[in-house]
């Protein structure tokens, strides 16, 4: 502290400066004071002052910058740079040589009318060497030129030259297709045919009834085999000729079969949901497991490879003794009763049901049997009897044609014939009768009277478990209409 205190007393102020100080206090002092007493006393007068005060101040502001030069009277200065153009050629190039390193695809389906150059064009190839190949190869001429609806898949370069060309269709033995590759190679073109297995997934669609099944089901874009099983199905339950009603629904999951990824056919109906008027019918595809563990080592559930039937989801049979109907679509047009004869003119029984078809449509045995007649008989024209038990018999007449001979022994759903106009026929029809003991009965009521098959006790638990996995799968087709027939 003593070298501090001996800076102080060696720098002594100058005369007169503690009494300014003090002075200057006190005016400050006593300035405060009256503006303070000014504020109270006067408040909204001062604030009209200060406001003032600011406005002139941006008045002086903007004067202020009115004193800056004018900018025309500036100096100008003028830069000049040559910019380099891009060399467009050199990209044009670039793109040009990218686009020949990028290979090309293309998918048709080959058509009757086909030659090399037009299947070719088709698909976006320009290669006069490929369609001389296709014109001379043994191979390509006899499974690919003039053949119709084969899957076709090409793969082409940038200048539209053929890489590679395949050909998928469905083999005649269950479960396989075929293939024909034709590629490019070192020395020219080359061709191999292959049989290779069919996969099977699974497919989802519903409907909506407005007219007829099959319209229907077209418009939900299911395969007409898979209609036809979904009307075997239900024919004992539902009579598709009258009982269906507009916006009756209905549900499916099915098999599709493919090759290569490519759908080659539709499969197996595995379960199905019909409402009609109302009521819901379902059903589902069971075979044993023992059966099932057999197929799979074929990769293929076709249905002359495995044993089992369609159930409803409680477990009850949907087999019965007799179809409900010879013919899987058709309409009746003359039921079981008296009616005006066409051909005799007189009032007389009709002792069976017409159902009008066009000529060739298959007609099925309703029941298991053997075939009793088959030839041409009086009025009945080209005519098959068909005797399923010492009680039971059908009769099919007006046919086209004779599938079946005497004595053969028939399974339910066989195709015994088709439809025809012989006899006594006014147009194209199926006339079937339906004899107990020789007498005659309605043919509708037949398929309702046969009782279903429960499951064993023993299937129990693994059907229960098939069966809840085909409710979900049922619900989650339900969600999937693509559309309704107008």
């Amino acid at each position: 502290m003593e070298p501090a205190a001996a800076i102080l007393v060696a720098s002594p102020c100058p005369p007169g400066v503690p009494i300014l100080k003090s002075a200057i206090s006190r005016t400050a002092g006593q300035l405060l004071s009256a503006t303070a007493d000014l504020l109270a006393r006067h408040p909204k007068r001062i604030s009209a002052i200060v406001a003032a005060l600011l406005l002139s101040g941006t008045g002086f502001t903007f004067a202020v910058a009115n004193l800056a030069p004018d900018a025309s009277q500036l100096p100008v200065r003028s830069l000049t740079e040559v910019l380099k153009s891009p060399d467009l050629a050199s990209q044009v190039s670039a793109l040009e040589a990218q686009a020949q390193t990028l290979n090309l695809y293309r998918s048709d389906v080959t058509r009757s009318t086909d030659t090399a150059e037009t299947l070719l064009k088709r698909l976006g190839v320009l290669d006069p060497q490929a369609a001389r190949f296709l014109r001379t190869d043994a191979l390509a001429q006899k499974n690919l030129l003039g053949r119709v609806g084969r899957s076709l898949t090409a793969e082409a370069n940038g200048n539209n030259s053929l890489l590679k060309l395949q050909a998928r269709w469905s083999a005649d033995e269950a479960g396989f297709f075929k293939r024909l590759s034709i590629e490019k190679t070192a020395s020219g073109f080359a061709s191999k045919l292959e049989t290779l297995p069919l996969t099977a997934s699974t497919r989802m669609a519903s409907g909506t009834i407005t007219s007829t099944l099959f319209a229907a089901t077209d418009a939900a874009r299911i395969p007409d085999s898979v209609s036809s099983q979904l009307a075997e199905v239900f024919a004992a339950e539902i009579d598709f000729h009258r009982a269906l009603r507009k916006d009756d629904r209905f549900s499916v999951v099915y098999e599709t079969l493919e090759g290569d990824g490519e759908p080659m056919q539709a499969g197996r109906l595995l379960s199905a949901e019909f409402v009609n008027d109302g009521k819901t019918y379902q059903a589902m595809w069971f075979q044993e497991p023992s059966h099932s563990a057999a197929s799979a080592t074929s990769g293929f559930a076709g249905h002359d490879q495995v044993k089992g039937g369609y159930y409803t989801l409680a477990g009850e049979s949907l087999k019965r003794a007799f179809l409900a109907a010879p013919l899987a679509f058709s309409r009746i047009t003359s039921g079981f009763k008296m009616r005006f004869h066409p051909i005799l003119q007189v009032w007389k029984a009709h002792l069976g049901v017409d159902y009008a078809a066009p000529v060739g449509t298959a007609v099925r045995s309703v029941g298991d049997g053997v075939v009793e007649f088959a030839g041409v008989q009086s009025g009945y024209g080209n005519v098959i009897k068909v005797k399923h038990s010492s009680q039971i018999s059908t009769v099919y007449a007006h046919l086209n044609r004779i599938n079946v001979r005497v004595g053969q022994a028939v399974p339910q759903g066989l195709v015994i014939g088709q439809v025809g106009t012989t006899g006594w026929s006014t147009g194209p029809h199926l006339h079937f009768e339906y004899r107990l003991n020789g007498a005659y009965v309605d043919p509708q009521t037949i398929a309702r009277r046969n009782d279903t098959v429960p499951l064993t006790a023993a299937l129990r638990p693994v059907f229960d478990k098939a069966a809840a996995q085909a409710r979900t799968a049922l619900a989650a087709a339900g969600q999937m209409q693509f559309s309704s027939v107008e």
